[in-house]
């Protein structure tokens, strides 16, 4: 690897991680994103879990052969983890282009059941940094999360594409009363198990394994407070009956959640799609707000990874 470059990326981490690990001290928020991508050819997004640095690898076009691409990887995590101040064995990387089966200094995707607990404002949550995809914590979701449970105490709650139900925890905490639904049996048992480490009763809340196109058609009109809906851009599981894409199919979306919401009821509604365009004159909605600026935390800032609203029935 060229030393310039090499150089040029510690300097770029340096620099961030000294200001983003300032502020998250400061907030007392002990998992936050440090670098995304930063630089073109060090194409990585990097998070710390408390004690754990969590590394994804981008998908790219890098042109290098196998072991040269190792190489180069493993004199990247080097410096990541002299940069950070971490030991070697509490990283955890992801590599999107390659078999995910090598074993060496640094623990890979492959390791099986790298779980633990982290905190967040005074909740805790289960995060696995090696057996899928995402961590099972939506970093960049902190302060909607926050949001959500500012407005909950009290209230009938929906978490649509619920995920591993973090939304659902916090809206719990306050007295909610919430209905979590999702296509994944996996993550509605991680939802549950997130209530049970906060001493929050599932068996007082609903978990519900659907697929959410369809149970929309089975909602009872005006039933709930709050919603939380975070799509997918586009899924086209094979146990879904109908594909979704978000930017053709968020209006019939919203306007059929918006028909089981109370009046003067909210919806938080985001997505990831970088180009999407909410088309509010079709939204049946009394008020929508673009809160996007508002819920991005400082360790993203850099970067508008997803769009996030507030719609009021």
């Amino acid at each position: 690897m060229d030393p310039a470059k090499l150089q040029m990326f510690e300097n770029r981490l340096q620099k961030v991680y000294k200001h983003v690990s300032k502020i998250a001290r400061r907030q007392n928020i002990t998992c936050y994103r440090v670098y995304d991508d930063d630089i073109p050819e060090f194409p990585f997004s990097i998070e710390i879990y408390e004690d754990h640095i969590y590394v994804a690898e981008y998908q790219r076009r890098h042109g290098m052969e196998e072991d040269a691409h190792e190489a180069w990887l493993d004199q990247c995590l080097q410096k990541i983890t002299e940069v950070l101040q971490f030991p070697p064995e509490a990283i955890f990387v992801k590599q999107r282009m390659r078999k995910e089966d090598r074993q060496g200094q640094y623990q890979r995707v492959a390791q099986e059941k790298n779980e633990f607990i982290v905190n967040e404002a005074g909740l805790k949550f289960k995060v696995n940094l090696s057996d899928y995809l995402d961590t099972g914590l939506f970093l960049d979701h902190r302060i909607t999360r926050a949001m959500v449970r500012d407005e909950a105490a009290g209230k009938k709650v929906l978490n649509l594409f619920c995920y591993t139900g973090s939304f659902s925890v916090y809206a719990a905490s306050v007295g909610a009363e919430v209905t979590s639904v999702d296509l994944s049996k996996t993550y509605l048992a991680w939802a549950e198990e997130n209530m049970a480490i906060n001493n929050i009763d599932p068996q007082k809340h609903h978990f519900i394994h659907a697929d959410v196109l369809q149970y929309l058609d089975t909602l009872k009109l005006n039933t709930f407070d709050l919603v939380i809906l975070d799509p997918p851009t586009f899924s086209n599981s094979k146990r879904m009956k109908e594909h979704l894409d978000i930017q053709r199919d968020h209006v019939d979306i919203l306007n059929r959640v918006l028909l089981a919401t109370k009046k003067g009821g909210v919806i938080y509604f985001s997505n990831n799609y970088r180009r999407f365009v909410l088309d509010e004159a079709q939204i049946e909605a009394s008020a929508i707000k673009d809160i996007t600026n508002q819920t991005m935390p400082f360790d993203f800032q850099q970067k508008m990874i997803r769009k996030c609203y507030r719609i009021t029935r």
